[in-house]
């Protein structure tokens, strides 16, 4: 055998030890957290944010609901544990239509002109769910008047 025959395993071992020793790190560099996932702001981090005294506050496993009314008009927070929770949850409330303020973790419920302005206070996209209106003549199939985007998707 020559030297160089030698040499291919002990490289090929050195690597594989390499890779080894690497793939712990890598797996451990995202921490103990998601990344992906802040920490849900929690119903009552929402309220103080806008102002408000929740009323009728209710919680599951899952999420915190609760009313507020105040300069800003009449508005349901809804504070979820994760992104996960909270998009099965809206897939579900849009079939009936309404306006939401859409965040991380945390939905708000109200006319747009109302989320418009905690929109400002708590960041977030306002999406709408499906239109019913019924006098576009067309039995409250669409509305090419709309809430700018026709009253489905995300409006802006």
């Amino acid at each position: 055998m020559s030297p160089r025959h030698h040499l291919v395993p002990k490289k090929r071992a050195l690597l594989c030890a390499a890779a080894a020793l690497a793939l712990p790190l890598a797996a451990g560099c995202g921490g103990s957290g998601d990344p992906k996932e802040p920490e849900p702001a929690s119903l009552q981090e929402l309220a103080e944010q806008t102002n408000c005294s929740v009323t009728g506050k209710r919680k599951v496993a899952d999420m915190e609901q609760g009313n507020c009314k105040n300069d800003l008009g009449r508005y349901v927070l809804v504070s979820f544990s994760s992104d996960k929770k909270m998009n099965t949850w809206l897939t579900e409330a849009k079939p009936w239509g309404g306006a939401y303020l859409v965040g991380a973790s945390w939905i708000v419920v109200s006319e747009e002109k109302t989320l418009q302005t905690i929109r400002k206070d708590l960041g977030g996209k306002i999406v709408h769910g499906d239109d019913h209106s019924w006098g576009d003549g067309n039995g409250g199939k669409g509305n090419s008047g709309g809430h700018g985007s026709g009253g489905h998707g995300d409006g802006g």
